[in-house]
Order: C-alpha cells, then structure tokens, then sequence
C-alpha cells in the first residue's frame, strides 16, 4: 500500500467504521462510539509508525474522541459526542486566531511551509479563512444536531462535512497561484 492511501485511510477509516456499526446495529449511537474510539487509537499508531511522530490533528482529535466518546457511555448521554465536533473546530479557530498574536508567522506556515509556497500576506489570508472555516463547521455542527435526527447528524458528519472541506480546501489553491 502506498502512504497517501494509507494516510487517507488513518484519516477517514474510524467515520467510516463508525457510521457502518451505526447503521447495522439499528442506528444505535452507543454501539457505534467504542469502535470509534478503538480505530481512532490505532489509526494513531499506524499514523506513529508511519511518520515516526504523531501530529498535533490527529492527537488532538483522538484524545478529544476517546474524551467525548467515553462521556457519552458513561453518561449514556449522546449530547458529548454531539458536541465534541463543535468544541474541535472551535479549538482549532481559536488556536490558529491567538497564534496570529503570539508567534511572529501564521501558524500555518509553521506546520506547512516545506509543503506550501507562499508569501506572508497569502499566510495570512488563508488562517483567517481557515478560522472562518472552523467557525462554519462548529456553527453548522450546533445547528444540525439541535434540529435534525441523530440519523441526520451521522450521515452529514460523514457525508456533508468531509466533502465540505475538500471544497473549502479546493476553494483555497487561488491563494497558492
């Protein structure tokens, strides 16, 4: 197997595990969130294994899944996990908002300038926008899970909010002209 399909696999296979187990076990959110959380972990290792370092997305997103997820078990209280993608995308707007005032460059470019060219004004732009986007989502998130069925919720976690930012993220390669 080559990286990027292991990769995508790492990013994307505990959603798609969790919203099969979902469905097959008659749309039962507590049967789904411990296999969540188990390939979250290994989806982690093998991330270890793979780039002999974990970076700080995929962490901070697995220790914010096995947190929200275990909540919800032991409260058996979903609203954990509804929340849990509102308080993400939260984080990381605010993360990359007070690093604007704290570092001397976007801390995008920090985590991204051997992948991406561009000057410090395109930097800028494109952590704002990032923010705007992290704000969306959190937004986007709180209105769905408040208004539509837990089925609603689980099939836009996997099938809206994926292809959302693969366009956000097309959306951006005018900044990288």
């Amino acid at each position: 197997m080559n990286k990027p399909l292991i990769k995508f696999i790492t990013d994307f296979g505990p959603l798609l595990i969790f919203f099969t187990i979902y469905y097959k076990n008659d749309r039962d959110l507590a049967s789904a969130i411990l296999p969540l959380i188990i390939a979250t972990l290994i989806s982690i290792i093998i991330i270890y294994f793979l780039e002999r370092k974990i970076p700080l997305v995929p962490l901070t997103g697995g220790i914010l899944i096995t947190f929200f997820g275990g909540l919800t078990l032991y409260f058996d209280n979903p609203i954990f996990l509804y929340i849990k993608p509102t308080i993400i995308n939260l984080l990381f707007a605010g993360v990359l908002f007070f690093g604007k005032y704290t570092k001397k460059k976007s801390l995008l470019k920090i985590f991204f300038q051997n992948t991406i060219k561009l000057k410090d004004e395109g930097w800028s732009k494109l952590n704002n926008r990032w923010i705007g986007f992290f704000l969306f989502v959190a937004v986007l998130n709180e209105i769905i899970w408040r208004n539509f069925s837990t089925d609603f919720w689980v099939s836009f976690k996997v099938f809206g909010f994926l292809p959302l930012t693969i366009i956000f993220m097309i959306l951006q390669n005018g900044l990288m002209k």
